[in-house]
């Protein structure tokens, strides 16, 4: 049998290109001892890894130029020399970007195709939602009764920020999105208060519009002419967590912070940046009161699958792009 896997040959500037990357083929791995062979069937993309293609120091090792690169993703099992994990028990692991991938046992969670579609494990019951959950109550303190902003809205994390915040209690939820069509999945599907086209003009004036009386909490997965305009329109005491800043990623030269700082002396606000690495004491909490809203359909997933190794890279272009909406998943 042979293995096809993503290799990144030379760094991006700027936009990644084709080029940058190539899919190759190799021998399936054979597992040692204490070690599984996975059959990958769902990989993750996600933003953050365009920060790994860089060399720039960063919370996570640089991608290895020739080498396979890394990600989320869920499979089966089809050889174990690992006592714990048997032949046919599906697992979740990081050694995304390939088709078949040999791990140490202890990197492998396994996880119940009949509790959930293997799908959500990357998504709504994965590392997405656990970041949506830490970022929201953790990092931003979020509280009932608080008016919330959340920019990616339509995105997989933005998402279920939306419909946790509802869920808890949140007074009114704003979000942000690059498309009409994705306005309205926010205020029709997910069941967000208000939410506006960021395209369509000044997100500080859309902001204000949505939120006259201001906003408690703003969720960040943008970063830019959002986190200025969330800055804006702050209350007494806000908190801001920053999950990302998708607008900055494929910059050649720093982007301009925002020029109202000053205000959160007046408001006595909070910034804080997170990692959903810092905050995995909280998945079993998550996973128990996530799990039930998700298995009810009070809390509402979307997923964007693309088929096929060969198209891996594309779909990680098009999160880069905002074509998704919810997880972008590539399905095997």
């Amino acid at each position: 049998m042979t293995n096809r896997e993503w290799h990144l040959v030379s760094r991006p500037v700027g936009w990644p290109k084709p080029e940058d990357f190539a899919l190759v083929e190799t021998p399936v791995p054979t597992p040692g001892e204490g070690q599984v062979l996975v059959r990958n069937k769902y990989l993750s993309v996600d933003p953050y890894m365009r920060g790994r293609m860089s060399a720039a120091k960063s919370y996570a090792a640089p991608y290895e130029l020739g080498k396979v690169m890394q990600g989320g993703a869920v499979g089966e099992v089809i050889a174990s020399n690992a006592e714990g994990i048997e032949t046919g028990d599906h697992v979740l692991h990081f050694f995304g970007w390939r088709e078949y991938g040999v791990l140490d046992a202890k990197n492998a969670v396994k996880v119940d195709p009949e509790a959930a579609p293997l799908s959500t494990y990357l998504g709504v019951l994965g590392m997405t939602g656990l970041t949506a959950y830490a970022g929201l109550l953790r990092t931003a303190s979020f509280k009932e009764g608080d008016i919330v902003f959340v920019s990616g809205a339509a995105g997989a994390v933005g998402s279920q920020v939306g419909q946790l915040a509802k869920l808890m209690g949140a007074s009114r939820v704003i979000g942000s999105a690059g498309s009409d069509d994705k306005v309205k999945l926010l205020v029709e599907e997910y069941g967000f208060d208000a939410a506006f086209n960021y395209k369509s003009g000044s997100v500080s004036e859309q902001l204000r519009a949505a939120a006259p009386d201001g906003i408690d909490v703003y969720f960040d997965n943008v970063g830019g002419d959002h986190l200025e305009a969330a800055i804006g329109s702050l209350r007494q005491g806000g908190r801001i967590a920053v999950c990302g800043m998708i607008s900055v990623y494929n910059n050649t030269e720093p982007a301009p912070g925002p020029r109202n700082l000053a205000r959160l002396i007046q408001t006595r606000g909070r910034i804080e940046g997170f990692l959903v690495g810092d905050h995995y004491d909280l998945q079993q909490e998550f996973v128990q009161k996530v799990g039930p809203w998700v298995a009810s359909g009070e809390l509402k997933y979307r997923e964007t699958v693309v088929e096929g190794i060969e198209n891996t890279l594309e779909a990680f272009l098009g999160v880069l792009r905002g074509d998704n909406i919810g997880k972008m998943i590539v399905k095997l």
